[in-house]
C-alpha cells in the first residue's frame, strides 16, 4: 500500500530531524508551506525557543503589490534574514520540513542567503 503525500512528508521529516538540531549560536530554520502561506521560524532546540519568525501573514509582506507565491516566498525570506541578521545570528541549519528543495522553498532558501544567512 503506498503512503499518501502527508505519510511520506512525515516520514522524511522524522528522518531529517533525526540528524538536524539547532543551537542559540546555529539555530535550526524550519519552513512550513501550505497552500495559501509559507512560514519560517529559526529555533534554539536546545532551550526550546524560537528566535525569530517571519511569514507570509505579516503586515509588510500582504500589503506589497506581489503576484505569485515565489515572490511572497522570496519577500519572506529576505525578511527572515534581516530580522535574524539584525538578531546576531548569521549561521543556520536549515530544515526544509519534509518538502521538497524545489519551487517556494528554494526561492526561500534563495533569498535568505542573499540576506547574509549562511546555511
Amino acid at each position: 500500500m503506498s503512503l499518501s503525500k502527508f505519510q511520506r512528508r512525515r516520514r522524511v521529516k522524522a528522518k531529517i530531524r533525526k540528524n538536524l538540531s539547532g543551537t542559540a549560536s546555529k539555530p535550526r530554520f524550519t519552513v512550513f508551506r501550505s497552500s495559501k502561506h509559507i512560514y519560517v521560524q529559526l529555533i534554539d532546540d536546545t532551550e526550546g525557543k524560537t528566535l525569530v519568525s517571519a511569514s507570509s501573514r505579516e503586515k509588510e509582506i500582504v500589503t506589497a503589490e506581489t503576484k505569485g507565491k515565489i515572490v511572497v516566498a522570496e519577500l519572506v525570506g529576505s525578511l527572515v534574514a534581516k530580522k535574524a541578521v539584525s538578531a546576531g545570528i548569521n549561521a543556520v541549519a536549515f530544515d526544509r520540513g519534509g518538502f521538497n528543495y524545489h519551487g517556494r522553498i528554494k526561492a526561500l532558501a534563495d533569498s535568505a542567503r542573499k540576506g547574509g544567512l549562511n546555511f
